[in-house]
C-alpha cells in the first residue's frame, strides 16, 4: 500500500481534511510499522549502554530519514496543503536528558542501528525531565515538563522487574521504543518506570516531597541534590535503572541460551559515567543468587563491563557517604566492601580504595577495578586522565586506559535540521556521505569555487533568516539577521565560562560607547539551563538577561550589539540555532570539557570554532588546521600548573588590569542593579573577584583580541570566511558518532 493510502486508512479520511495531530499520529503508526521490519535476531554478543540520560530530540522526521521515507512523506503533505514544519511542531520532545552526555547517548544509538550492531540503550522514563525553563524577572524560572501527555514513541511491554529499595519492593515497568538506524536494523531503548510514580506531588515549580518515594522516583532527571533527602534520592533512582536493567539483561541472554558462566560471549555492558556504576555489584548479586561464587561473578562481571569517564571535575565524580548506600541498598553493601577488600589486598595505595578513610563510596573507583575498560572522550581529556586525575590507577592498569573520541550522528545534525545544505552537498558529490561521512573530504575540492562558496553564503543566510523568524515567533525576539551570530550554547556552568563572554559583552559596551566600534554587528545568543540549587550558574543567567536590557534600552549600544537567551533551550531549538551559526563559542577553561559535542555540530553546519585548546577542540584545530579555526587562551598544562602550585589570585588580576576592573565593576554598578537584583549581581562580582575558580580573568583580554579579529575577518572578506566554513565542513566526517561507534566496537565491544 502506498503511503497515501495508509495514512487515509489510519485516519479514515484525506490528508487534505486531516489535522496535524491526526496525521502525526498516523505517521508514528506507520513508522512503528516500518520499524518493526527493520529488527534482527541477535546473534552473538550484544551491548547494553546504561546511561542516567538519552536526549533523543524528537523523532518524527529522524525516523522518516532513517527508513528512507522522509521526501515521499514531505511531497505528500505538500500536495495536500500541509507542512512538515507545522507538523514537527504537534510532536512533543521527550525529556530524557539534559546536555552532551545525553545527546551523546542518543547518537550512538543511532549509529549503532545504523551500522547494524546490535546495541540497546537502559534508562529512566522521566516524567518531567530536568525542568521547562522561562525567564521571569530576569532569572531561570523552572515548570515541570509535562511531556508524557498524548500520543508516545516508547510502548508498555507489559514486564516488570522487582527492585528492592531501603527494603521495600517496587516493580519496574519496562518501556521500549524502537531506534532506527539509517538503512540499518532496529534496536531499542528500554526505559524504566513505576505506575505509582504520581506527577500530582509537584507543587511550587518544581519542588516536591522527596520522602514520598513510591510517587517521586521517576518524576524528575537530576532531582535537586543540594539537601541530603535530594542525595538520597539520586541513589534510588540509580539503583532503580541498574537493578531492573541487570534483571532484564540476564533475562534476555537466558533465553538466548546463555548458562551465566559464559554471559560476556553474550552481554557488554557500557557504564556511561558514574551514574550506572552500581550495575557491578548488582550483576554480582545477581550472579550469586544464581549459584556462581563471588571470585567467579567478579570475573564475569570485568568481562562485561566497560566504562567510560565524561569529566575531570572532582565533583562529578560520584562518592556516595557508606550510609546512604546502607539505607537505599542494603544488599549491595556487603559485596562493595568485599570489592574493596579485593582492592585494598591488591594495592596499599589510599587512592585507589573503593571505600574511604571517611567512609565514602567512589563509584569511578569501582568502575575502573571492575570492569576491563576505561576510555576517555577526547584524546586531550584521555591523556589528562592517564598523565594526571586517574594517573595512580593508569599505572596500575595501563592496558585498560584507551581513547573513543567523541561523535555525532549527521543523520540529526545535517540532514534532518539542514535539509537546504544537505541537498547542496549531495549536488556537489553525491549522496555517500549520508552513510560515509568521510566521504565530506571531497568538498575540499571546492574551496576556490565561488559559485560554491556564493551558495554557501545564501544557506547561511537563509538559515540565518529561519532562526530569526523562529525567534520572533517563539519569544517575541526581533533579531538583524545580517549581523554576525555568535552562539554559545551549553550546560550552563562555570568551567563552561558563559561568564568569559558576559565580561566581553560589557567590555565591547564600553568600547562601542567610546567610539570603537566592531567590524559587524553582533548577537551573541545563549542556550543554556542552570541546575536549580547551582546559585552562581542562575546568577550568570541574571547577569545576561539584565545585560540584555541594559543594551537594549541603550540606542547607541543596541544597533552593534544584542544578546539573546533561548528559553528551555533543547534539542529542537538546538535544531534550528545551529545552523544558522556563524561563529561557535567553545571557551571553556583548557583541560576542563572532556571532549564537547556542540563544536562538532556547529563544524559540521559551516560555523567557524572559537575557542580554547580543550576537549575536542584540539582535534577540531588538528582536522582543519590554525588558519581556519580562532584558538587563544592558557594550554592546558599552563591551567594544570596554576592548580598544581595554587598561585592564582583573581583579586590581583582584578587590581592590576584595567579592563577586567572595568568590565566586573560594571556587573553591579548602577545600570545593572536598576534592571537586576542587587545581590544576585554583587554574588556574582564577588564570585569573579575572590574565587574564579575557572580561570576566566587569564584568558580574558586573549579572548578580546581573538573574537574581534574573527568578527573582522567575518566582516572584511565573505568570501574568505565561506572558505574557512567549507574546510571546517569537509573535516567534520572525523566527528561522526559512526566513526566513534566502530572504534568502541574494534577495541571494547566486540559485537555479534
Amino acid at each position: 500500500m502506498i503511503m497515501k493510502e495508509r495514512l487515509e486508512a489510519i485516519c479514515s479520511k484525506s490528508i487534505a481534511e486531516s489535522n496535524y495531530e491526526d496525521i502525526y499520529k498516523a505517521l508514528m503508526t506507520v513508522v512503528k510499522e516500518e520499524s518493526k521490519t527493520k529488527e534482527q535476531e541477535v546473534k552473538g554478543r550484544k551491548l547494553y549502554y546504561i546511561s542516567a540520560e538519552f536526549l533523543i530530540g524528537k523523532l518524527l522526521s529522524n525516523n522518516l530519514i532513517n527508513l528512507g521515507l522522509y521526501e515521499e512523506v514531505n511531497h505528500l503533505l505538500n500536495e495536500n496543503g500541509k507542512s512538515m514544519a507545522e507538523l514537527e511542531d504537534v510532536e512533543p520532545e521527550p525529556s530524557l536528558g539534559n546536555g552532551g552526555l545525553g545527546r551523546l547517548a542518543a547518537c550512538f544509538l543511532d549509529s549503532l542501528a545504523t551500522l547494524n550492531l546490535p546495541g540497546d540503550g537502559v534508562g529512566l522514563r522521566y516524567h518531567c525531565g530536568l525542568f521547562r525553563q522561562n525567564f521571569k524577572e530576569n532569572f531561570q524560572n523552572e515548570t515541570p515538563d509535562y511531556w508524557l501527555s498524548g500520543a508516545q514513541w516508547a510502548e508498555d511491554t507489559g514486564k516488570t522487574y522487582t527492585v528492592s529499595l531501603a527494603g521495600k519492593d517496587y516493580e519496574a515497568k519496562l518501556y521500549q521504543l524502537d531506534v532506527t538506524g539509517y538503512n540499518g536494523r532496529t534496536n531499542k531503548l528500554n526505559l524504566f518506570d513505576l505506575d505509582t510514580v504520581d506527577e500530582r506531588l509537584i507543587e511550587d515549580g518544581i519542588h516536591f516531597d522527596k520522602s514520598e518515594i513510591e510517587k517521586n522516583l521517576t518524576l524528575f532527571l537530576y532531582p535537586d541534590d543540594s539537601d541530603e533527602a535530594g542525595r538520597k534520592l539520586r541513589v534510588y533512582q540509580q539503583y532503580l535503572m541498574v537493578s531492573a536493567g541487570a534483571q532484564m539483561i540476564l533475562e534476555e541472554c537466558m533465553e538466548r541460551g546463555c548458562n551465566l558462566h559464559d554471559l560476556s560471549e553474550y552481554a557488554a555492558i557500557q557504564i556511561n559515567d558514574t551514574h550506572p556504576s552500581m550495575v557491578i555489584p548488582e550483576l554480582i548479586r545477581l550472579l550469586e543468587e544464581k549459584g556462581i561464587d563471588f571470585e567467579e561473578a567478579v570475573e564475569i562481571v570485568t568481562e562485561v563491563c566497560a566504562y567510560t569517564n565524561h569529566t575531570i571535575l572532582a565533583e562529578a565524580l560520584e562518592k556516595w557517604p557508606e550510609s546512604y548506600l546502607e539505607e537505599v541498598v542494603p544488599q549491595l553493601i556487603p559485596i562493595i566492601r568485599k570489592l574493596d577488600k579485593v582492592v585494598k589486598a591488591k594495592y596499599e595505595d589510599e587512592r585507589v580504595a573503593i571505600i574511604d578513610e571517611e567512609n565514602r563510596v567512589h563509584m569511578a573507583h569501582m568502575d575502573i577495578h571492575f570492569t576491563h575498560s576505561t576510555n576517555g572522550v577526547a584524546a586531550l581529556h584521555t591523556e589528562i586522565l592517564k598523565d594526571s586525575e586517574l594517573h595512580h590507577f593508569y599505572e596500575l592498569y595501563p592496558e585498560k586506559f584507551n581513547n573513543k573520541t567523541n561523535g555525532i550522528t549527521f543523520r540529526r545534525w545535517l540532514l534532518s535540521c539542514n535539509h537546504e545544505l544537505t541537498d547542496y552537498i549531495e549536488s556537489l558529490i553525491g549522496d555517500e556521505f549520508k552513510k560515509d561521512a568521510a566521504k565530506l573530504k571531497k568538498l575540499a575540492d571546492y574551496v576556490d569555487d565561488k559559485t560554491v562558496l556564493e551558495k554557501l553564503m545564501k544557506i547561511k543566510a537563509d538559515n540565518k533568516k529561519a532562526l530569526a523568524d523562529w525567534l520572533l515567533e517563539k519569544q517575541g525576539v526581533k533579531v538583524n539577521p545580517e549581523s554576525m551570530f555568535a552562539i554559545q550554547s551549553k550546560r550552563l556552568h562555570e568551567y563552561k565560562r558563559q561568564q568569559l563572554n558576559l565580561l566581553y559583552l560589557i567590555h565591547q559596551y564600553f568600547e562601542i560607547k567610546s567610539g570603537h566600534l566592531p567590524a559587524a554587528p553582533i548577537t551573541a545568543i545563549f542556550g543554556a539551563k542552570a541546575a536549580p540549587a547551582y546559585v552562581t550558574a542562575k546568577n550568570i543567567i541574571h547577569a545576561l538577561l539584565t545585560l540584555s536590557k541594559v543594551i537594549a534600552n541603550d540606542p547607541e549600544v543596541s544597533k552593534w550589539i544584542q544578546i539573546v537567551l533561548i528559553e528551555n533551550y533543547n534539542v529542537t531549538a538546538a535544531e534550528k540555532m545551529i545552523p544558522a551559526c556563524d561563529l561557535s563559542e567553545q571557551i571553556s577553561l583548557a583541560s576542563k570539557e572532556a571532549s564537547g559535542t556542540g563544536n562538532m555540530k556547529f563544524m559540521l553546519n559551516g560555523a567557524v570554532t572559537l575557542g580554547t585548546l580543550d576537549g575536542a577542540n584540539v582535534e577540531i584545530a588538528d582536522c582543519v588546521g590554525e588558519e581556519n579555526i580562532y584558538i587563544f587562551g592558557q594550554s592546558s598544562d599552563q591551567v594544570i600548573r596554576r592548580y598544581e602550585q595554587g598561585d592564582y589570585c583573581a583579586r590581583e588580576w582584578y587590581e592590576t588590569d584595567a579592563n577586567i576592573r572595568r568590565a566586573v565593576d560594571f556587573l553591579a554598578g548602577d545600570l545593572m542593579k536598576a534592571e537586576g537584583d542587587e545581590t544576585a549581581l554583587n554574588s556574582l562580582k564577588n564570585e569573579l573577584v575572590g574565587k574564579d575558580w575557572f580561570q576566566t580573568f587569564p584568558d580574558f583580554n586573549a579572548y578580546i583580541v581573538r573574537k574581534n579579529q574573527a568578527i573582522a575577518d567575518y566582516a572584511g572578506n565573505k568570501e574568505k570566511w565561506a572558505k574557512i566554513a567549507l574546510k571546517n565542513i569537509s573535516e567534520a566526517g572525523f566527528f561522526s558518532s559512526d566513526r566513534t561507534i566502530e572504534e568502541y566496537n574494534k577495541d571494547i565491544w566486540h559485537l555479534g
